[in-house]
């Protein structure tokens, strides 16, 4: 019995090549038009329109703003936020290409608003367990030694959204509570030197290096107490974000990145470090940021974020 020959591949002539490549391409413009293409396709090398004609001036926007075609790539919201002032946007990470985030991207999450801040008023003050301490201008922390790093910051409740399963949601809404930025200003440790170090009462209690206490100028008033020892020597107060002084959003004039640390410890708005040998317990460490437990009892200072990872081309809501 002999086995049937499978059919050997058809041999295409040029001119059955140009026609299959002829219905390929009519095909495409048609769905080009479905799609709602305002014009059929250029032309290869075809002299499109805009290089026709002059462009916009080189100051039609002082401040440089996105191509109108990247009208879709910016901050959504996950959910209503019941509350005035408290609310969160998240970056479009699908969206992004390499690893910085740029400055009107940057994730958002409020307590109590965005405070609209006057620089030349505002103080950082460093007092508590310290030998001096000291009001700081925003001129005082610029005449400091600088220090630019790159680091991410994430909020903790990030993926909360996935911990029951995939749900099936864009990674901007599942994963879109982080970003990263290059930051810019003085190390923690620099300020301290600047009051003189720790007292000698400092850690009698703790019998370690103490906490220090970081609250904004927000009206929230958001503060959270850090064990020193940990952040001491990576710690940065910053004024600057990828080059430009911070956005109103993300802390202006001044904010504490704690790199590792979740997203609520980068205290915005920062007004005053006060060096403690305890946590204060404060309403963000009590009744907020803190994990609930099987037995009900909540687990505190819990700050390290925890390594993810996510698939952001392609991911839902891609076509």
């Amino acid at each position: 019995m002999t086995k049937p020959r499978d059919n050997p591949p058809t041999r295409l002539t040029s001119r059955s090549r140009r026609r299959v490549l002829g219905g390929f391409a009519a095909s495409a413009l048609v769905v080009a038009r479905r799609a709602g293409a305002a014009e059929p396709l250029l032309k290869p090398l075809e002299v499109a329109p805009w290089s026709r004609t002059p462009g916009a001036p080189i100051l039609a926007h002082p401040y440089g703003v996105p191509s109108s075609h990247e009208a879709d790539v910016v901050r959504r919201s996950a959910r209503a936020w019941p509350l005035p002032g408290a609310a969160s946007s998240m970056t479009p990470l699908a969206d992004l290409y390499g690893t910085i985030t740029p400055n009107g991207l940057v994730y958002e999450r409020h307590h109590n608003g965005v405070p609209d801040i006057d620089p030349d008023q505002h103080r950082l003050v460093l007092h508590g367990l310290v030998r001096q301490p000291k009001v700081f201008t925003m001129d005082d922390l610029v005449r400091l030694p600088a220090e630019s790093r790159i680091h991410f910051i994430e909020c903790s409740g990030n993926t909360g959204s996935e911990w029951n399963g995939p749900s099936g949601q864009p990674v901007q809404l599942t994963h879109g509570l982080l970003s990263c930025c290059e930051w810019t200003g003085v190390r923690l440790s620099t300020l301290l030197e600047e009051v003189g170090g720790l007292s000698a009462s400092a850690g009698q209690r703790g019998g370690g290096a103490g906490w220090v206490l970081a609250e904004g100028a927000d009206a929230a008033a958001m503060t959270r107490s850090l064990p020193l020892e940990r952040i001491l020597d990576r710690a940065l107060v910053v004024y600057a974000q990828n080059g430009e002084r911070l956005r109103p959003e993300n802390g202006y004039p001044l904010r504490l990145i704690v790199p590792g640390f979740e997203g609520n410890t980068n205290v915005k708005w920062l007004r005053r470090l006060k060096f403690v040998d305890a946590p204060l317990e404060t309403r963000e460490e009590t009744s907020k940021y803190t994990s609930l437990m099987a037995n009900g009892t909540a687990r505190q200072f819990a700050f390290e974020m925890d390594a993810k990872s996510v698939i952001t081309r392609p991911s839902p809501g891609h076509r």
